[in-house]
């Protein structure tokens, strides 16, 4: 009559493994969802660079009546800021009422 009596039970190899299984799978997945939420958050911020970039040669061009001439230009006169560890910029000009030809490359292993 011992139906309430706590009985101890070893655990098994094949169930040890089960469990080493399973806490592997959701280590993984767990790794991946922090990856891919960071590739969005990249992407985010490249497309938040080509619009401020944009938004600042438009308004210059409004301003003033002729593109900026370089990038350095927009980042001193107009305030553009941006992680350069993480992007490179490339800015051509054609001319002073050419629309520049703005390239943004994300740096590798940043």
């Amino acid at each position: 009559m011992n139906r309430f009596g706590y009985k101890k039970q070893a655990l098994k190899p094949s169930g040890f493994l089960f469990s080493v299984c399973i806490f592997l799978l959701i280590l993984f997945l767990f790794v991946q969802g922090i990856s891919s939420f960071s590739e969005s958050t990249k992407k985010r911020q490249k497309e938040s660079l080509e619009n401020a970039i944009m938004r600042n040669i438009t308004y210059c061009y409004t301003v003033e009546g002729t593109y900026p001439e370089s990038l350095s230009y927009l980042k001193e006169n107009y305030g553009l800021t941006y992680n350069e560890d993480l992007f490179f910029v490339d800015y051509r000009i054609s001319g002073s009422n050419i629309l520049p030809d703005v390239t943004i490359i994300e740096r590798e292993g940043k």
